[in-house]
């Protein structure tokens, strides 16, 4: 089992359930890339107010059910979340279709508070509840040659009305190198604030890689492939020049259209304060060695 990750963070640095959950006043008019869900840091010291339940559950970002702010709300109830299994192939020693009750007997879920980041130059501070997935790949057994793991999630035309819109090429996709995904703060997240995630957030199970942009945490997971080659990724292959294989929050890489040198703080409003964006997100301590030697401009 990988080494455990020691939090730094406490309950007095998240993000209000509510602002977590709503973006409606940093995300409204943005033409951004339509992103996950979810992303990173903003403290509950900052006096943030919290939304209303209806501002909570009816905007958010999830291209499956569409790509209104308010589709996902709307139209993810009627994913089926039960039964639900992953199919974990390629380069493993015990490939199959694993059922995600069976998966979850056999973890260690924990409460992480991390920061979370999208790419769009907002942030959150998220106490996730979930396991790490190196626990997830070890118990599928990865095997000698392989150096990426990818990823897919669920693709279901009667279910997702979004997919009908080519706006992606579908099932979504994301992938990860082999170090980056055995690495003990990368981890599969199955609750928020001791919740199980709602469907429109990505239930029951999505990946959370704190130092990454938020649209590499991909949603309600179904395919884990284990493979010796880069994977294809969904918005690298939308966007080569705007989302790159790599997406490690880097203040010193802009986006193509936007600043990352600095991000807003979810929860206070459109006026919101902005803070500098940090390397890595805040854990340039933890996972630099990963990059040593790398061009970080070149490989974003």
């Amino acid at each position: 089992m990988a080494q455990r990750w020691t939090n730094t963070l406490t309950h007095a640095d998240v993000t209000p359930r509510a602002a977590f959950l709503n973006r409606r006043q940093v995300m409204a008019g943005m033409a951004g890339a339509g992103l996950t869900a979810l992303s990173g840091p903003a403290a509950a010291e900052d006096g943030l107010e919290a939304n209303t339940w209806e501002e909570i559950t009816s905007y958010n970002n999830y291209y499956e059910f569409g790509t209104g702010k308010d589709d996902p709300v709307k139209y993810a109830g009627s994913l089926t979340t039960e039964p639900w299994s992953i199919k974990i192939d390629g380069l493993v020693d015990r490939p199959g279709d694993y059922d995600f009750k069976d998966i979850l007997s056999e973890m260690t879920i924990e409460e992480r508070i991390y920061r979370f980041r999208c790419v769009e130059a907002w942030s959150m501070v998220i106490p996730w509840n979930g396991f790490e997935l190196s626990d997830l790949l070890n118990m599928a057994g990865v095997q000698e040659g392989a150096k990426y793991v990818a990823f897919e999630t669920a693709y279901r035309p009667e279910e997702m009305p979004g997919v009908r819109s080519p706006v992606l090429e579908w099932p979504y996709r994301e992938g990860l190198r082999l170090d980056e995904a055995m690495h003990p703060l990368t981890i599969m997240a199955t609750g928020i604030y001791d919740r199980p995630i709602p469907n429109q957030n990505g239930a029951p199970l999505r990946l959370v890689v704190p130092w990454k942009y938020g649209f590499k945490s991909i949603k309600s997971i179904v395919r884990i492939t284990v493979t010796d080659t880069e994977p294809p990724t969904s918005w690298n292959m939308a966007g080569p020049r705007e989302y790159g294989f790599y997406s490690n929050v880097n203040p010193n890489v802009d986006h193509p259209r936007w600043s990352q040198g600095s991000e807003r703080r979810i929860g206070g409003g459109l006026f919101s304060k902005r803070v500098p964006t940090l390397m890595f997100n805040g854990y340039e301590q933890e996972v630099a060695s990963l990059y040593d030697g790398m061009d970080l401009a070149k490989n974003y």
